[in-house]
């Protein structure tokens, strides 16, 4: 594995086993990920929340079980906001894809296994347009994988979050019309998942930030339909 870019703020964050232990409620009110039971796994996500995501990836993957779920958050945390590398950061978010398919045939039952893939196809659709993706299928398997997530974890904040957006922005690519009898998206049903996703983990700014994306999108696709033909 190449090595990644730096997390600039590493050195803001000193945790440990225990005061991981004492934070993890908070930490992970999002993604409702139970506190490991390995001492591995913990590690991994020590790793994680220090901005260690390489080292954090690695050792996730070592651990196996569980400690895949950290290494597909690290890798797609490191993708999303620190990868500059167009291609890398696309290659990166089939890879935590390909490996959370894999997971959720050994643990169909863990929300995250379904929620990282989702997320990684979500990006990677966005990275090279999100009609493209959708021609390709890919906005089927994410709007899937979240629904799922949702079912086995209904406090699951950041599916909810995921799938409101999908719902966003399918309508904002495509338009209503065709969003709501091809992908089963719904501006109203995108509201609600957001406005759930606030209830459930109020102080999340990912939260708060898409929200204002997905009104952005609303109030723009409404009035493309509002604007009369000429």
């Amino acid at each position: 594995m190449a090595p990644w870019t730096a997390f600039p703020y590493a050195g803001d964050y000193a945790f440990d086993a225990a005061s991981l232990k004492k934070n993890w409620a908070r930490l992970h009110a999002g993604d409702c990920e139970p506190l490991p039971k390995e001492a591995a796994v913990l590690q991994a996500w020590v790793l994680f929340h220090n901005g260690a995501f390489q080292q954090a990836a690695e050792a996730g993957i070592k651990a196996g079980g569980h400690g895949l779920t950290v290494a597909n958050k690290a890798t797609s945390i490191y993708a999303n906001y620190l990868e500059k590398k167009e291609k890398t950061k696309l290659d990166l978010f089939m890879e935590v894809a390909a490996r959370a398919e894999a997971q959720q045939s050994a643990d169909p039952k863990n929300p995250n296994a379904w929620y990282w893939q989702a997320y990684a196809l979500g990006r990677y659709s966005q990275g090279i347009s999100v009609a493209k993706a959708l021609a390709q299928g890919l906005g089927s398997r994410v709007k899937q994988s979240l629904e799922q997530a949702i079912k086995l974890c209904p406090k699951h904040a950041d599916a909810h979050i995921a799938l409101a957006a999908f719902h966003a922005e399918v309508i904002d690519k495509v338009g209503s019309l065709i969003g709501g009898m091809t992908y089963g998206a719904k501006k109203e049903t995108g509201m609600v998942l957001f406005r759930e996703a606030l209830k459930l983990n109020p102080g999340s700014a990912i939260a708060m930030m898409e929200y204002a994306n997905g009104m952005v999108m609303r109030k723009r696709s409404s009035s493309t339909r509002a604007r009369p033909l000429r």
